[in-house]
């Protein structure tokens, strides 16, 4: 993913130069806001039987790719402009709050591990950390926010957790990390040529 610093000072469109918005920069960013966008509006479904309410979206996936190309900075963009645009058009607050959640939680951590060790063993550190706060922030945003905004008690968002909470957040964020985990590799050097 690392780019050597001799080539970051001759290309002043370099997408490695975490610190600068480049032109290259933005216009990457612009477009994967645009297929995280086009995830959360066509791509959602239900990943476990018989827990049809509770819907993934790959773009966590596009979240974590271009915060290990760009930085911390970037993922958040992209962790919380296309749910914006999902507002917009079919979703309640509720809905869209928790995605932001979802999808900051688990990127956030993994993009900061990761620019201290920037390695394969790096970002799958940050992945590992980033599933844990992930878990923990998903959880604790239900017991807030599904009793105030679905009006449920918050005795049956408990009773939810180990059945649909716990097992949903642990498949989606496994699809998103193994995922991740094959493709950032070739896409961020694509990215930076």
């Amino acid at each position: 993913m690392a780019q050597s610093t001799s080539n970051m000072h001759h290309d002043s469109h370099s997408t490695t130069a975490q610190g600068t918005w480049t032109t290259k920069r933005i216009a990457v960013t612009a477009l994967l806001c645009a297929v995280s966008a086009i995830c959360t509006l066509f791509l959602e479904f239900p990943i476990l039987p018989g827990l049809e309410f509770l819907k993934y979206d790959p773009s966590g996936i596009v979240a974590l790719i271009g915060g290990f190309a760009f930085g911390p900075a970037t993922a958040a963009i992209i962790s919380v402009l296309p749910y914006l645009v999902h507002f917009a058009t079919h979703s309640g607050f509720y809905g869209v709050i928790m995605a932001i959640v979802a999808t900051i939680s688990l990127a956030l951590p993994a993009i900061l591990i990761y620019q201290r060790k920037a390695t394969l063993a790096g970002a799958l550190l940050g992945m590992v950390v980033g599933a844990v706060c992930c878990i923990v922030a998903c959880i604790v945003g239900n017991l807030i926010l599904t009793p105030l905004y679905m009006g449920t008690s918050f005795d049956d968002v408990v009773a939810l957790i180990v059945p649909a909470l716990l097992p949903f957040n642990l498949v989606k964020i496994l699809i998103n990390c193994v995922v991740t985990a094959i493709m950032y590799k070739p896409i961020t050097k694509a990215l930076s040529e």
